[in-house]
């Protein structure tokens, strides 16, 4: 018998005794879970059987508090128990099917014994509950196996460096409890199994990448230090997959004090939210609150405005060009995403302590009980020392004892004794109950008077809410007068044009994408910010299309609030507005970090070489060692057969098995023509800003929609120079052509783009 053979048979017979102690231990989890979850339900039926109630004296209140009290906790305890066994239950159900992926030796000295290590997605102990089987990925012994390769080896614990020789690496491709692979590698991770994971059709969420991560990263993963952390990592680095391994191995280091709700993830859009909701529940973690930025700001800005999406922007400006504002329009997006017009309203809310907040008047059933002009005489009163957000929180206390005051004037009117006899019985003997409590005696007098208070203060309520949300101030007004009045010598030289456009805007009430953040902030300088400063991580993926302004506020919100920011400069699809890009180095920003992933895992090695040579920024492109078909370039003589043809590439990509065929265009409204054009001849789905779930199949969508997601294989239907020709469009082609795992094919109607005419042409196949 070989020495691999037997190699083999003692792999498999380990894995066999490991499936051996999950299963045995998860029997006796489940006998234990079912017995506590009876007891909680008889504890639930009989609570109060076992409490002693009585109310006759204080020391018998308080001790049947105690009592109730008591049985509660008692209550609590064994839920908490239950919950932690279901969870015991489900990590061993996630490990059954392939309990590890790897195995290293280590010898911590010299003249000390080997030990054997396994790696997997989780812990497990031995039936004994004394020695580790497996190790969690995130144990600090567990980064040996991705940052070493045989050879000397060290790993960082809380309190000290352990050093020492690792003498094997080993990897495993396991499933249903069966070794289907197993090879000893030198480097991190070894080509044939990132070969058979990379090689598989594209899922409709994204990978678990744990068993496949490479040491750089590994490097993301596990970095703790750094306030701002930047990752530029080129199309299909894995650079997502290893920010969501990023929290995962964050909560598991943290877990005592960070958890799922101090985490957020602002994701490109909903589509993206959706393909990656998988990573963390795999790895038995709680999904962290993930977010686009847009929903950031409706819920900040609320809802008496309409505000453009990025994604309508985008259409904008590709669709729009011949419009008679778009000149003015790409002014504003280029100037309101800049630092400059931050210090602009910084300096307009700063003449503002002066003169100049417009308020809104206070009333009541239609009648006004107190003018803006009032309001503002009251807030103009205060000490100019004063911060305005200090200064609208005395104003809305002021208001609040006037309104007091007002409430107390209305009881008698005659209005309130209308609405008390339309009260429903249930109101009614709610009111009458509290006048039974206040009055010792409860003569018809009585009665009326607390219904009629009860009713006052009911109809008085959301007013005062109101002030309390500083309702009484009207920000837009105040804010369209930067844009109508207000002068400053600091005013950029083209302001005239610029201002004129959004005050238009503003009088629809219409927040511009480019001026949605800016009138938040302005909110923020005006109301006080309502940040969220539980969030302790932070991470912002497609960071690349955030402008300055965006990015500026954000630090603003979370001053204290660890970063991670992850993008690709090649992917820059809103270069109009991303002047200074957040990914580019820093200087001077305290305890911040780059990391660049320049290996590409997505594509075949033809598709990423073809890439290379359009991708717009200067970062470095390293193919994957996983071979296919060159890219396909369709140049058609005769424009009537574009469809067809169109038809005839899908129909091929669904002989050759390929699951999620994606049809990228430039622009939505490309995207829609296709659609009707094709809907009744194949199965196809529209991608639109509304698509809240990933599907397999034959999707048609814009490629600011296909951002961060992977298929099959992409079909651009129209690589033309008409569409394709500008510098901007760069970044739009190279992420459309960078969606594609197996197969690309770039069909041209009419002159092919001159990005095409910069590759080789043996580095693709062209049919005529």
């Amino acid at each position: 018998m070989s020495h691999d053979t037997e190699n083999r048979q003692y792999e498999q017979r380990r894995v066999e005794k490991v499936v051996e102690v999950i299963n045995n231990k998860e029997e006796n989890l489940e006998a234990r879970s079912a017995g506590l979850k009876q007891s909680v339900v008889e504890l639930r039926k009989t609570f109060w059987d076992d409490v002693t109630v009585n109310l006759e004296e204080m020391d018998d209140i308080i001790e049947t508090q105690e009592s109730i009290k008591q049985q509660a906790a008692i209550l609590s305890q064994k839920e908490q128990f239950h919950g932690k066994i279901s969870a015991e239950i489900q990590t061993l159900q996630r490990l059954r099917n392939a309990p590890y992926f790897g195995r290293f030796d280590f010898i911590e000295e010299p003249g000390t014994e080997k030990e054997s290590l396994y790696i997997g997605i989780a812990s497990l102990m031995d039936q004994d509950e004394e020695d580790f089987l497996v190790y969690d990925w995130r144990a600090p012994i567990s980064s040996l196996y991705y940052d070493f390769s045989p050879g000397p080896a060290h790993y960082q614990t809380l309190d000290s460096t352990i050093s020492g020789e690792m003498t094997l690496k080993r990897q495993f491709i396991i499933k249903q409890g069966v070794i289907e692979g197993m090879f000893d590698t030198g480097i991190t991770i070894g080509d044939e199994l990132l070969q058979q994971a990379l090689g598989n059709n594209a899922s409709t969420s994204m990978k678990n990448i744990v068993a496949t991560i490479q040491k750089e990263q590994n490097k993301i993963i596990r970095n703790e230090r750094s306030k701002l952390l930047i990752v530029q990592g080129v199309a299909g680095s894995g650079k997502t997959s290893a920010a969501l391994q990023r929290i995962a191995y964050l909560m598991y280091r943290y877990r005592e004090e960070l958890h799922a709700d101090n985490i957020v993830l602002f994701s490109p859009n909903p589509l993206f939210s959706s393909y990656i909701s998988n990573v963390l529940p795999e790895l038995g973690e709680t999904n962290v609150r993930q977010m686009t930025f847009l929903d950031y700001l409706k819920n900040g800005i609320g809802g008496n405005l309409t505000i453009e999406s990025p994604f309508e922007q985008m259409e904008y400006v590709l669709t729009q060009t011949e419009s008679e504002h778009y000149p003015i329009r790409m002014k504003n997006m280029d100037y309101l995403s800049t630092i400059d017009f931050m210090q602009l309203i910084d300096a307009f809310t700063s003449d503002l302590n002066g003169s100049g907040i417009q308020f809104k008047p206070i009333k009541f059933r239609g009648r006004t009980l107190i003018d803006q002009g009032q309001i503002g005489e009251y807030f103009y009163s205060l000490d100019k020392e004063i911060a305005i957000p200090n200064k609208m929180e005395m104003v809305s206390k002021w208001l609040l004892q006037e309104l007091s005051k007002y409430q107390q004037q209305e009881i008698a009117e005659d209005w309130v004794m209308e609405q008390i006899e339309l009260l429903d019985k249930e109101d009614y003997m709610r009111a009458y109950q509290r006048a039974e409590e206040k009055m010792q005696s409860s003569t018809v007098q009585d009665e009326e008077k607390i219904l009629r208070r009860y009713m006052v203060k009911r109809f008085f309520q959301p007013l005062k809410k109101r002030v309390k949300q500083f309702a009484f101030v009207n920000i837009l007004a105040t804010y369209q007068q930067l844009f109508t009045e207000w002068n400053t010598k600091e005013l950029p030289n083209n302001w005239q044009d610029i201002r004129a456009q959004i005050a238009t805007d503003l009088s629809q009430k219409f927040l511009t994408w480019e001026n949605a953040t800016p009138y938040l902030y302005f909110k923020g300088r005006l109301l006080g910010d309502s940040a969220d400063r539980s969030v302790r991580q932070l991470i912002i993926d497609e960071a690349q299309d955030y402008s300055a302004f965006q990015f500026a506020y954000i630090k603003h919100l979370f001053p204290y609030t660890r970063m991670t920011l992850l993008g690709d400069v090649n992917q820059a699809i809103y270069t109009h507005v991303a002047k200074e890009n957040p990914l580019i180095p820093v200087e001077h920003v305290e305890s911040h970090e780059r990391i660049t992933l320049t290996k590409s895992y997505r594509s075949t090695k033809q598709i990423v070489d073809f890439t290379t040579y359009f991708a717009p920024g200067h970062e470095p492109i390293e193919p994957f060692n996983r071979e296919g078909s060159k890219p396909e370039l369709i140049n058609l003589q005769n424009e009537n057969e574009w469809m067809t043809t169109v038809l005839t590439c899908v129909e091929e990509q669904l002989k050759k098995g390929n699951e999620t065929i994606a049809l990228i265009c430039k622009t939505l409204e490309e995207s829609e023509q296709i659609y009707h054009l094709l809907q009744d001849k194949l199965p196809i789905h529209l991608v639109n800003e509304e698509t809240y779930t990933f599907e397999k199949g034959v999707l048609v969508l814009p490629i600011y929609l296909a951002k961060g997601i992977e298929f099959d294989a992409v079909i651009i239907p129209d690589a033309s120079a008409d569409h394709y020709s500008l510098e901007s469009d760069k970044s739009l082609f190279y992420t459309a052509c960078t969606r594609a795992m197996h197969a690309l094919t770039i069909l041209c109607r009419q002159e092919i783009s001159p990005f095409i005419k910069l590759v080789p042409k043996e580095l693709y196949d062209v049919k005529e």
